[in-house]
């Protein structure tokens, strides 16, 4: 099943940049990485997935029109775009707690659940204002997880993690993926966190779809995946690749 399936999506700014003409399909229990540089594309057709922007092209997420089942949709899915929307004179358990009234089955036990898997339990009641850069990424997460979504988008989820932070977060959406079948939407301008978090990987360039490919296909034909990356990147630009 196709969880995500965009086809022909374009979404231009003002000043002529943004995509053009992405088509792209996520398939139930990928965790597919959007990888390529700042200002690629990535965030925009995240964005369009989500309908925070308008863009022409057919998008349907869990085989359904995007436009015409948003709330359904919607209800099955989590994020992270950009900065997490948190409320600094708020604390960690009433910020997550805020984001969780719009579904009814959610719960103290599940809001303590999912605040103890991005490791802020001991901090729950602090206020979000005083957390580092790092933490504010982590109640992010807790926020996009805590209605138990069958798909979560992420934009740059290890952006202003420590060493240690990024392979918690690489930990649990791994065990998100493999333990509760969630499909996961990742951006990173990092080919080794794309490398090692996710098992497919689509590269955008210029805001364009350049290639895409099993992770483990990419690594048998190149000894990393930022040689994957270059080396798409240049045959793209048509240039000699030794």
């Amino acid at each position: 099943m196709n969880v995500i399936e965009i086809n022909n999506l374009t979404k231009l700014y003002n000043n002529n940049r943004g995509i053009k003409n992405i088509s792209l399909t996520v398939q139930q229990g990928d965790i597919l990485g959007l990888l390529g540089p700042n200002g690629s594309g990535k965030t925009t057709v995240m964005k369009a997935i989500l309908n925070l922007v308008h863009s022409e092209g057919d998008i349907k997420v869990f085989g359904m029109d995007l436009h015409d089942n948003f709330e359904e949709i919607m209800r099955r899915t989590g994020a992270l775009i950009e900065s997490p929307a948190i409320y600094k004179d708020m604390t960690a358990y009433q910020n997550v707690k805020m984001h969780a009234a719009m579904y009814p089955h959610i719960d103290k036990d599940r809001i303590e659940h999912i605040l103890d898997v991005v490791h802020l339990l001991p901090y729950k009641n602090d206020k979000a204002g005083r957390f580092s850069l790092g933490m504010k990424q982590r109640l992010g997460l807790a926020i996009a997880f805590v209605s138990d979504p069958e798909l979560i988008i992420l934009d740059e989820p290890v952006n202003g993690l420590d060493i240690e932070g990024v392979v918690e977060i690489r930990e649990i959406i791994k065990r998100l993926n493999e333990e509760r079948g969630v499909t996961f939407l990742i951006s990173s301008h990092m080919a080794s966190e794309i490398e090692k978090t996710c098992n497919k990987v689509a590269v955008m360039y210029e805001g364009e779809l350049i290639a895409k490919s099993a992770t483990e296909d990419a690594m048998r034909l190149h000894p990393s995946m930022e040689d994957y990356f270059l080396s798409v990147v240049k045959e793209k630009r048509g240039e000699v690749i030794i």
